[in-house]
């Protein structure tokens, strides 16, 4: 086996290990990467499938995620607007199709003061909590003690309001039952964001993407480390002290002053540890779970929905496909369309035959946009709960009266050991821009240590 040394090993060639890697190289020091994958990027993926070009993974720029849109900068790189001309479609729960402009829904009236009355409450309670520590929050507790699907219900009694609120964190976001996280968890994802306005905002949180791909940003920032990157290395045990730890992959071993496990919480627990880590982030690990999501993209020779007056945004908490937007690629004669199945829809449509599966979500899909969202010449769906080096999507969060239980420690050194990935985000959570907001600040730790042991 090859042995190398370097100041610090980072476990993961994600945005967030990635990030940090390129800080601490700045920093003057020597850093080896290793990736499970054969290649870089996580959760960003950008493929080519059967001639198209098609974000298997994240894709996102918002307006407010200033790490993101500053490493595009450095990088070179530039976006482009989401289409969104024209109406909006969304299903009621008779299946009635309704278009609309602007963030809220065409509901009955009644429903309508409810969403209203909703949004602004959640807006006033997130306007409370730092996405940096939620658990600080006076009731914080209390607040994650009740499911976001029971504090809605003693918010309002319209069935609605409920599940068209809960939609935009449970299945747009968190991607669980609304019932299986807390109203804590709810107001972080929420705050991290902004406010929960901005969650409801689909032009303001899918504002634009990337042209290349916003994979692009990992393959590049890898490219500057060179062979400091090193693929289809996963990391089997990790031996510590106060001293350093040793890496150790199938191949190579990485002796280092610090480590840092940049990759989804799920997965640390899939390293050996000697010696253990410690109780608390034994048990901690144990309270956190990923999501569950299909990614659904569908190329037509067209994108006929504009040329009927629609922008291919289309809404609904009662469909299999609760969202949908139009994702035609930068340059692409062709129309591609966008949707998710989540939580719970994305168990039931896995228990069908693949062949069965994709006519029910096309079935979906064609009550928003008609018969010939039927036939796309181009069909594929992301599965990142199938990735071993993933397991779900889009991120990690925690369990009942986990966040504030175990949220101060989820981020705190063990020894020499950094934790580093959108997971653990507070603003920007779950995003590209939390990724690299969270290598930027564990690189800085790390340059800090060092720093303060020179002294």
């Amino acid at each position: 086996m090859d042995s190398i040394e370097r100041d610090v090993v980072i476990v993961g060639a994600g945005a967030s290990g990635l990030t940090a890697a390129t800080e601490l190289t700045k920093a003057g020091l020597t850093v080896a990467v290793l990736e499970a994958r054969d290649r870089v990027g996580g959760r960003l993926w950008t493929d080519d499938i059967d001639g198209a070009t098609l974000e298997i993974g994240g894709q996102w720029v918002s307006p407010d995620q200033d790490a993101l849109i500053e490493t595009l900068a450095d990088l070179g790189l530039e976006t482009y607007p989401r289409y969104r001309d024209g109406l909006n479609v969304y299903l009621g729960a008779n299946g009635e199709r309704r278009t609309f402009e602007g963030e809220i829904f065409p509901v009955a009236p009644a429903t309508e003061r409810e969403i209203v009355g909703l949004i602004e409450r959640l807006d006033a309670l997130v306007a409370e909590i730092d996405p940096e520590a939620p658990w600080k929050h006076p009731q914080a507790k209390e607040l994650d003690e009740i499911s976001f699907r029971r504090w809605l219900e003693t918010q309002t009694d319209d069935e609605e309001a409920r599940r068209n609120i809960g939609m935009f964190i449970a299945g747009a976001m968190l991607t669980k039952p609304a019932h299986a996280f807390s109203a804590l968890q709810a107001l972080l994802m929420a705050a991290s964001a902004g406010s929960f306005s901005n969650l409801v905002d689909a032009d303001f949180i899918l504002d634009r993407r990337v042209k290349g791909g916003l994979q692009q940003v990992p393959l590049l920032l890898a490219q500057r480390l060179g062979d400091d990157v090193h693929l289809g290395s996963p990391v089997r045990t990790v031996r510590w002290d106060e001293e350093g730890v040793t890496a150790i992959t199938d191949t190579l071993q990485v002796k280092a002053r610090f480590a840092v496990l940049a990759v989804p919480p799920v997965l640390i627990s899939r390293i050996s540890y000697e010696p253990p880590l410690p109780r608390r982030q034994q048990q901690l690990h144990q309270h956190l779970s990923m999501g569950f999501v299909i990614k659904v993209h569908a190329v037509y020779e067209t994108p006929f929905w504009r040329e009927a007056g629609y922008s291919g945004t289309a809404f609904s908490p009662f469909e299999l496909v609760h969202e949908a937007y139009d994702n035609s690629y930068h340059g692409d004669p062709r129309g591609t369309l966008v949707g998710f199945v989540s939580d719970e829809a994305a168990d039931d449509v896995f228990r069908l035959s693949p062949e069965e599966r994709k006519a029910r979500i096309l079935e979906s899909l064609s009550h928003y946009y008609g018969e010939q969202a039927l036939n796309p010449v181009v069909y594929y769906e992301s599965d990142w709960g199938s990735e071993e080096w993933t397991r779900g999507a889009y991120a990690a969060s925690f369990d009942m009266g986990g966040l504030a239980r175990y949220g101060a420690d989820l981020r705190k050194p063990v020894g020499p050991i950094h934790f580093s990935c959108s997971d653990m985000a507070g603003k920007g959570y779950q995003h590209v821009d939390g990724a690299i907001r969270v290598g930027r600040e564990t690189a800085a730790a790390i340059v800090q240590t060092l720093a303060g042991a020179a002294r």
